[in-house]
């Protein structure tokens, strides 16, 4: 017997009017970022700066991550197919990969031009420099209150508040750049400060290009115990074991699980649907998996599924070991 709940009622599904008002905030958060992208590519070229260029090139990503995150928001409406029986759920998981290798990319230009001009430092106009970053703070800042008012649990949603803030900060770094030059004429300021963008650039893919990488391995999320999962499943009634459990991301807070229960052999058939019915309230209410399917056993004979029980050692997830 198995069970499986539908994707499309869970509770944590948002109405239609707020994934509404989300996508219209991010239409003007990308709006405002291309706008500014175009103004700092046009202020870095007549200045001659390269932290302005740097930071178009990073803004250029974060527009790009704006418009994935819309791109998402529209696959999770498209129903599922007999061709795509989850639907286009992970095309965000894919954009967000293509995003961060993006970004990988821009980082090495950038720190190769910066050592560049640290060896012969061009002229740079400080004053039309300062401007453009401060008019780019501005900017920022208003794309930053605008995205985490769309916030939610979409993997590009997240981390695109998290690129907008890093664009926030390569803006400060800009206009500390103009008031050094400006004020001092120090223009080694400026690769100086394309570097600690570029910096910013790797800090803020790193961690979702792990969590890409995770999703696209099919590995447990982060925020499931799959150990405690199984010892709160196999301390309800009727249950003797759970093995060859699978759990895995579909898409950001689309989780899955797929397990085998092996129940008392003794059970009558009437008694197997309110223990289902238990066990996924344990799945869905206490682990907020969405996507559920169980597949009751009144014995191991015939199944020929991986039987791994390295739960039974551990009631939670263990600590990872220190290394010496």
């Amino acid at each position: 017997m198995s069970s499986e709940n539908n994707p499309d009622s869970h509770p944590h599904d948002h109405t239609a009017e707020l994934r509404n008002a989300s996508k219209q905030g991010l239409i003007g958060a990308l709006v405002l970022t291309t706008g500014y992208m175009l103004a700092a590519v046009i202020g870095g070229i007549l200045a001659g700066s390269l932290a302005l260029i740097a930071n178009a090139a990073y803004i250029l990503t974060g527009a790009a991550s704006i418009a994935l995150a819309l791109v998402a928001k529209q696959s999770a409406t498209k129903a599922a197919s007999a061709e795509r029986t989850f639907g286009i759920h992970r095309i965000e998981i894919l954009a967000a990969l293509a995003n961060a290798l993006t970004l990988w990319l821009i980082t090495t230009w950038i720190v190769v031009e910066a050592f560049q001009r640290l060896q012969e430092v061009p002229a740079v106009q400080g004053m039309l420099m300062l401007s453009v970053g401060a008019v780019g703070l501005i900017v920022n800042i208003l794309a930053l209150w605008i995205v985490r008012r769309s916030s939610g649990q979409s993997l590009g949603v997240e981390d695109t508040v998290d690129y907008v803030l890093s664009d926030l900060l390569g803006s400060v770094g800009v206009v500390i750049s103009g008031t050094l030059i400006s004020a001092f004429g120090w223009t080694a300021a400026d690769p100086m400060v394309s570097v600690v963008i570029a910096v910013l650039i790797l800090l803020s893919t790193w961690r979702l290009l792990a969590r890409v990488v995770n999703v696209l391995l099919e590995g447990v999320p982060e925020h499931i115990d799959t150990y405690r999962l199984c010892s709160e499943m196999e301390e309800v009634e009727g249950v003797i074991l759970i093995h060859d459990i699978h759990v895995w991301t579909i898409a950001q807070g689309y989780d899955a699980l797929n397990a085998h229960v092996l129940v008392d052999p003794s059970l009558e058939a009437a008694e197997l649907d309110p223990l289902l019915r238990r066990l996924r309230k344990v799945a869905s209410q206490d682990f907020g998996i969405q996507h559920i399917t169980i597949q009751m056993e009144q014995s191991v004979e015939g199944c020929t599924e991986h039987h791994h029980v390295d739960h039974l050692h551990h009631r939670e997830r263990p600590e990872p070991e220190e290394e010496p």
